[in-house]
Formats: structure tokens, sequence, C-alpha cells
């Protein structure tokens, strides 16, 4: 199976997560082709975007950066990601994220379920 860039949903989403400003989302596949998975997107924060705090309880959440930077916010506090970095956020912890840069921050979203 191929899916085409030009079949790809795009929607947005405003202040998600209780963040700032709107998140463009491309479905690159589509919830019905997923199995133990229920998000696979690139999600794009505008300078000033960001998604709110949210947890993650029985699944994980892995943010793939491809382009820009971020601010990330952890337990352990806030950290930078740039191209090529990888968060990882589950089993019961809170994560969000935030562009405070002058370009357009893009990564690949994927949460996968536990059971």
């Amino acid at each position: 199976m191929i899916i085409k860039n030009s079949e790809m949903k795009i929607s947005e989403r405003k202040e998600m997560r209780g963040g700032n400003k709107t998140v463009k989302i491309q479905e690159v596949v589509k919830p019905e082709l997923l199995l133990h998975c229920r998000l696979f997107s690139t999600l794009t924060l505008t300078p000033g975007c960001s998604i709110g705090q949210h947890e993650h309880t029985d699944e994980i959440e892995y943010y793939y950066i491809l382009e820009g930077e971020g601010i990330v916010t952890e337990k352990t506090g806030e950290k930078t990601v740039t191209k090529g970095d990888v968060v990882i956020t589950g089993w019961g912890d809170s994560h969000a994220i935030r562009n405070d840069s002058n370009t357009d921050l893009k990564f690949l979203a994927v949460i996968l379920l536990e059971k």
C-alpha cells in the first residue's frame, strides 16, 4: 500500500490541549489503517504556537523533529529540541511543546497503545 501525500487529510486545531494559536495537522496514516496506534501525523507549529501540557496513560507518544526548534516541557523541566531529535512521553508522564522561534516547527507524532 502506498499513501500519496496528496491523499493525506490536513486539518487545524485551535489552542490544542490548552496551547496557543492553531496547530496544522497532516494525517499521514488514517486512524482506520493503524494497528496498536492511534496517531501517525505531522504537526506544524508556527512561531508562538504551542500544544499545552497533557498526559499519556496506557500509551506512548513519540515526536520526531523534522524542521525548526521547539521547547518541550517535561517533569524534569524545559529542554530545547531541534531537527533530528526524538521526544518520548508515556507511562503516565506529561509533556507540552511550544515554538518560541521565528520559523515553523514541524514534527512527526506517533502514539502507540501500550496494550
